[in-house]
């Protein structure tokens, strides 16, 4: 039996392939190359009227990587239309260690010391795989989602990858595309060197907005 390992994960991701689990308690893990693949086209997100009004006025504050497991245990956390998860503790494990080796990245959002959204997931080359986010506020995934974007536009990613369309990423803009085409994307991101660094660790509401707007 091959052993998961950091190494094994990252090379799927290049070739297309992710990791899932069943449910939160089952140990094993399987891989998955959908024919239907959701991604965000980056050259084209759009931050609405009253999200821009709200980073705004709101007193929140993002960062990233500075909580990187706690991310992963919100998002496996029970919420509401979710009672399981497919985020086991072999796949909590493995993109930790990813995320210790500059490979995985969480973005947060706080209100005062109090984590109320964030995202992760999984950076190499010019791509970036979305795997989860989660809110306890509304709208602060949807401020993770603008602060990632911008990260990644300043950093020349090319691929923001969702794995699968939901109606809720669809109303963020997220589209769906075949296999073949995803796998041509994957290929020109495989040729970039992005930085996810681009722009300040804890860039602030109004630096991530004008950032937006600049490389629109």
């Amino acid at each position: 039996m091959t052993v998961l390992t950091p190494e094994i994960l990252l090379n799927a991701y290049t070739h297309g392939i992710f990791p899932m689990a069943e449910t939160r308690d089952d140990p094993d893990i399987f891989w998955v190359d959908p024919e239907r693949r959701g991604i965000f086209p980056l050259e084209d997100f759009h931050v609405s009227r009253s999200l821009r009004k709200k980073m705004r006025q709101e007193p929140y504050k993002i960062t990233v990587d500075t909580c990187f497991r706690q991310i992963m245990k919100e998002c496996a956390a029970p919420a509401r239309g979710r009672k399981n998860t497919w985020i086991n503790r072999t796949i909590l494990d493995l993109y930790t260690e990813l995320h210790q080796r500059g490979n995985a990245h969480s973005v947060e959002v706080w209100k005062e010391d109090k984590l109320v959204g964030g995202l992760y997931g999984v950076s190499f080359a010019g791509a970036f795989c979305g795997e989860s986010m989660f809110s306890r506020e509304a709208d602060t995934s949807k401020i993770a989602l603008t602060a990632l974007v911008a990260r990644l536009r300043a950093g020349n990613f090319k691929l923001l990858d969702t794995q699968f369309l939901t109606d809720h990423l669809a109303s963020l803009g997220a589209i769906e595309i075949s296999r073949e085409e995803y796998h041509r994307r994957l290929n020109d991101a495989l040729k970039v060197s992005a930085n996810f660094y681009s722009l300040p660790l804890d860039c602030s509401s109004e630096a991530i907005l004008q950032s937006i707007t600049q490389t629109s």
